[in-house]
């Protein structure tokens, strides 16, 4: 164990003497800025502990000249008191605590590749469980403490871990590293796919036996958290038996299926118990053990459809919708220790409240714990003790618990509590508006901070992604509000048409219908600002945005001139272009067809196709992508930086060779951050 534990002292898990740090020195506040939102600390993963009285959870700092994030695992008590740091390697994620509240797993990557790691909280320093030449990843505690299971990515037919590792060696020896594919999906996010599944893996906790592969030879993926998350392996209460999400179909660029399977965690054949088409997920077990709770979507190759709770009958195979007539969609479904209860967080109208429903057809969800975006539930093993994460537009994510009921809400972490008393923010101000057809529309405005109500002030418009997403009322490092607000912009977020947290219908109307109604959305909702708040500059506004949000900056810049200036970031520009995507089913569904098919959707819904024929494209416009964005190949922010150079319209390109979708390396985030600024006060400020 590191030598802070040394020095505070763990005895059976009570901390002995750790005094708090001394708080930083009072100075006068000033507005956020870029490097006030680097050093803040990333909270993530809360687990509490079986008797309800500790949470772990991971620290993410960034560190700048070592150009990462830098992971540690803490703990901090339920009732209140100071955090500790456990672990100091910065390669430290995903803790779990055995049963008996004596150890706690968590993934590292401090030897190279991720592994399990053990940390016992009586003393000593944490071990490797593991040492697979594949790695580890999603670590989960049978419920005798005895069993711990991962996954793992492997070639499916090596029968051990020296066929892996041997492969993987001939791979990097050879000097040939060509990427060859002969089906749908060889590449996804940031990372081409080279024949490896991942798989379901156990190991004896003491580490007595080599881990084995529960899905041997299985040619089909248990999903990263990128689809559902980590809850998509779990162990039955007896823990003879674990059920998992897995990708079986094997046009996997146009399918958006995952079934549930269950199998003998002594070892057998793998059982398929769902077989609907679309994507079911985040099994867990109720304690008694006679269901299995779990979210589905029910469209077929759609990523944006209402996630449902769904109930396992174990002994009578069948299978029940809880949730039809819930029009919002549910996530992190846990269980009340009665078996009677299922709790779970959805998205609504900014915030994400959580909820509570008895586990029967026809029960109501109740909020029982709302405000704000609240995330990552944990329960104690006596279902007492609730813990949260919590954020904000102006609080950075921070543990909060409560009881079960939702009553007793109380911060349990305080970990950036020292750099936001340096500086001042806005809250953000939420109204709503008549958009298209008539629809009422929600958005949010943040004021600049030191705001003087006689000035005039730029606009920012925020253009979020998805498109099938939402701006909700909860802190970001990617495009921090705060952060451009405190620059001296108004801010405004608009949940167009095609958001999330308004109801199914509200997501699907963006459907085949790109720029249409989410465009008249945005427009009214910046001409209802103009009139709302006088202290609003219509000469000098500009609109930004990311992905989708990107693209609805290309169609800003090719439909209007009423900005001064486009910030257009990861751009959809040309909608066949973007048949190159890894994930076709969103591309298919979205455009109602292939390009083949349904060409004239492809065609009317593109930016490309109005570039100069309106007149209007003439807006200085920065166009920034990531070399590695396999999701919008940046070949599509090429093309539109071409459009424009071609056309003189001022114009800036910027190509990170090192990223993908996201900018994420700290110095490259504090470049796009300047660059990004320097635009808008060249053009606006």
């Amino acid at each position: 164990m590191n030598s802070m534990i040394l020095r505070c002292g763990f005895l059976g898990a009570t901390l002995l003497g750790c005094g708090a740090g001394v708080s930083a020195q009072e100075a006068p506040k000033h507005p956020i800025t870029f490097d006030d939102m680097i050093r803040l600390h990333r909270i993530a993963e809360p687990q509490v502990s079986p008797d309800g009285k500790w949470v772990a959870y991971t620290v993410a700092t960034p560190d700048m000249e070592a150009n990462r994030n830098a992971s540690n695992v803490w703990v901090v008590p339920t009732a209140g008191g100071a955090a500790l740091q456990l672990t100091q390697s910065g390669h430290d994620s995903s803790p779990v605590w055995s049963p008996d509240g004596k150890t706690i797993a968590f993934l590292s990557s401090r030897g190279g590749d991720s592994q399990v790691y053990l940390l016992s909280m009586e003393g000593g320093e944490s071990h490797a469980l593991t040492k697979l030449s594949t790695g580890a990843d999603m670590v989960k505690w049978s419920p005798d403490g005895k069993t711990i299971a991962f996954t793992s990515s492997v070639y499916p037919d090596c029968k051990d871990d020296d066929c892996n590792k041997k492969r993987d060696e001939e791979k990097e020896k050879n000097k040939v590293k060509a990427h060859v594919a002969e089906h749908l999906l060889y590449r996804h996010w940031t990372h081409w796919n080279d024949g490896k599944r991942s798989h379901l893996f156990v190991v004896p906790a003491d580490g007595s036996a080599a881990p084995r592969d529960l899905t041997p030879g299985a040619n089909y993926d248990i999903p990263p958290d990128e689809r559902s998350g980590p809850g998509d392996i779990n162990f039955s209460p007896d823990g003879k038996e674990m059920c998992f999400t897995a990708v079986t179909d094997k046009m996997e660029a146009i399918s958006t299926n995952g079934d549930l399977f269950i199998v003998p965690v002594a070892g057998g054949e793998a059982k398929r118990i769902t077989t609907q088409p679309g994507f079911d997920g985040n099994p867990v077990y109720s304690p008694d053990g006679k269901f299995i709770a779990y979210h589905a979507q029910l469209a077929p190759e759609y990523e944006a459809d209402r996630w449902r709770v769904m109930l396992y009958d174990r002994a009578a195979g069948r299978i029940e919708n809880l949730t039809e007539t819930f029009d919002r969609s549910p996530e992190e479904l846990a269980w009340s220790p009665d078996s009677k209860t299922i709790f779970f967080t959805a998205e609504n109208e900014t915030e994400k409240p959580v909820y509570a429903m008895a586990a029967r057809f026809g029960a109501a969800p109740k909020q029982i714990v709302a405000g704000t975006y609240n995330s990552a539930i944990s329960f104690s093993a006596d279902g007492k003790t609730l813990v949260f994460e919590r954020t904000s537009l102006t609080l950075p994510a921070e543990l909060f618990a409560a009881s079960s009921d939702g009553s007793n809400v109380r911060q349990l972490t305080h970990q950036n509590d020292s750099i936001l008393s340096s500086v001042t923010m806005n809250a953000p101000e939420t109204f709503w508006f008549e958009g298209a057809e008539g629809t009422k529309v929600q958005a949010m405005l943040i004021r600049p901070p030191q705001f003087e109500a006689t000035k005039k002030y730029p606009l920012l418009v925020l253009l979020h992604g998805g498109p099938q997403s939402m701006f909700s009322n909860a802190w970001g490092y990617r495009w921090n509000a705060q952060v451009f607000s405190a620059a001296g912009y108004v801010t405004l977020m608009i949940n167009r048409r095609g958001s999330t947290g308004y109801g199914q219908k509200f997501t699907d109307e963006i459907t085949n219908d790109w720029g249409g109604k989410a465009y008249v959305d945005v427009m009214n909702g910046v001409d209802f600002t103009l009139k709302k708040y006088p202290f609003v500059d219509e000469a000098r506004m500009a609109a930004a945005g990311g992905s989708y949000g990107g693209y609805m900056a290309d169609w800003i810049a090719t439909h209007t001139g009423r900005f001064k200036a486009i910030i257009s970031h990861a751009s959809v520009y040309d909608k066949v272009g973007m048949y190159a995507t890894e994930e076709l089913w969103f591309e298919e569904h979205d455009m109602q067809g292939t390009p083949w098919s349904n060409p004239e959707s492809y065609k009317k819904w593109a930016p490309v196709t109005y570039a100069g024929k309106l007149g209007e494209f003439k807006t200085p416009t920065l166009v920034i992508c990531g070399e590695r964005d396999y999701r919008v190949p940046y070949t599509q922010s090429l093309e539109f930086f071409s459009a424009l150079q071609r056309q003189g319209v001022p114009s800036k390109l910027v190509v990170f060779p090192d990223e993908g979708h996201w900018i994420l390396k700290p110095q490259n985030a504090q470049f796009w951050y300047k660059t990004f600024l320097d635009w808008l006060a060249a053009y606006v400020k």
